[in-house]
């Protein structure tokens, strides 16, 4: 799925990436579970793009998160709030796609 949201990033080191700024992010999420629930799913997408569109698109994410919005630590946020999600994908530009994943 794809956001639209800013961020500003803390860092110890000189960059511009600490100046506010936007992304068209491209999100990718993937779960998986032994089971598939009674409606024959492991996670309706219609809950996931909820939790995803719904509190992250056209937002400033340091205001949303509760950590320093990296798109590793959106990537983490992400995967830690949906059941069943052991990867998640965050690109944030052409070519720079962070990726957080758990051992299920």
């Amino acid at each position: 799925m794809e956001i639209s949201a800013a961020h500003q990033l803390q860092l110890d080191y000189e960059s511009k990436c600490t100046n506010l700024h936007g992304h068209n992010w491209i999100i990718t999420v993937y779960c998986k579970s032994k089971e598939l629930d009674q409606n024959g799913m492991v996670v309706d997408f219609t809950h996931i793009k909820e939790l995803v569109q719904g509190r992250l698109d056209h937002q400033l994410l340091n205001n949303v998160l509760p950590c320093n919005p990296t798109a590793e630590n959106i990537a983490r946020w992400i995967t830690e709030q949906i059941p069943h999600c052991y990867r998640t994908d965050v690109q944030e530009s052409e070519g720079n796609v962070a990726t957080y994943e758990v051992d299920f």
